[in-house]
């Protein structure tokens, strides 16, 4: 897997979002959250299925997986 930690950094950056912040919506320390964004720790599934839902895109394109930054069609 590539590099994710930047797409991270870039999409809290491009919502004008600091770490803290973000940390504190998603109800964690800013220390902890910045070791996800500097790839010190994985992070969750769980906080990164929070993260695209609040920057409403995909966890594929948070990980890297595509560019296209538009969520997939819910299927059910």
């Amino acid at each position: 897997m590539n590099n994710y930690y930047r797409r991270l950094r870039d999409m809290r950056e491009d919502h004008d979002l600091s770490q803290r912040q973000l940390a504190t919506l998603l109800h964690i320390p800013q220390s902890q959250y910045h070791r996800y964004e500097s790839g010190q720790r994985e992070i969750p599934i769980h906080y990164l299925i929070r993260l695209a839902v609040l920057y409403k895109t995909s966890t594929d394109y948070l990980l890297g997986l595509t560019d296209n930054p538009k969520p997939y069609d819910k299927i059910l």
